[in-house]
């Protein structure tokens, strides 16, 4: 029995709420601490994001597997769809929709703190043909690396793993790793650091996607069953700890 789905929900729009808040904020204050020196706003930026991203699957995977993540939950969803783990399509539906909002949600938060306008739409361009590639490398990783620890029992050092992997592909990925549609669609509602012009976040969100299938299609092919571990994506729940199905 899964963990009662109003509960995942709020997991989920809260950890991405934090998470856009992070990327946003740490953005806002690099442009302030550091100004004219672009890499070492970046490494700032990328620092604070990996570090947060750590800490806030380690509060909320026990109850939602802190997703945050389009993606990550389609692909749950995919792989489990044939042996009834992982989501079900009722409860994607709700993970997307709770992520975006939480994005959104998050981005405010950031702006408000900074003594920002609450929405002020990015006008950072960025489309362009590597940009996306950069996406489909990000996203493959991801998946790939969400997945095979899932499959591999080592589902409890994915806060680190995925912290980690994230901040380094702020770094090998032309796009900085966005690598997530909520996030994407959460960034656009900051003229910041880590924004992106809402007419670019199209280009991003479809080539996350295919990062996706190629994700998927690597899988198929590493790990044929990972499909029977979609109820560890990101850190399994401790059966004892939680009021099930409520």
């Amino acid at each position: 029995m899964a963990i009662a789905l109003q509960r995942r929900l709020l997991a989920e729009f809260i950890g991405t709420a934090l998470l856009v808040t992070a990327v946003v904020g740490s953005g806002i204050m690099a442009t302030t601490l550091s100004p004219g020196d672009v890499g070492l706003q970046l490494l700032e930026n990328s620092i604070a994001t990996a570090f947060a991203l750590a800490a806030l699957i380690l509060i909320f995977g026990p109850v939602s597997g802190a997703h945050f993540n389009p993606v990550v939950s389609a692909a749950d969803w995919f792989l489990g769809r044939r042996t009834g783990t992982g989501l079900t399509a009722r409860d994607l539906a709700g993970y997307a929709a709770a992520q975006v909002v939480g994005a959104i949600a998050g981005a405010i938060l950031a702006n408000l703190m900074f003594d920002l306008a609450a929405v002020d739409f990015a006008g950072k361009d960025r489309s362009a043909g590597h940009l996306w590639l950069g996406e489909v490398v990000a996203t493959t990783g991801l998946i790939l690396l969400i997945f095979a620890l899932a499959r591999s029992g080592r589902a409890p050092v994915a806060p680190a793993a995925v912290g980690a992997y994230i901040g380094a592909a702020y770094w090998f990925t032309s796009s900085t790793s966005f690598a997530n549609p909520a996030v994407t669609i959460g960034r656009a509602f900051s003229d910041s650091f880590a924004g992106i012009a809402p007419a670019s976040v199209p280009g991003f969100v479809l080539f996350q996607f295919v990062g996706l299938a190629v994700g998927l299609g690597l899988l198929a092919a590493l790990y044929p069953d990972a499909g029977h571990a979609a109820d560890q994506v990101v850190v399994p729940a401790d059966d004892a700890a939680f009021d099930r199905g409520a």
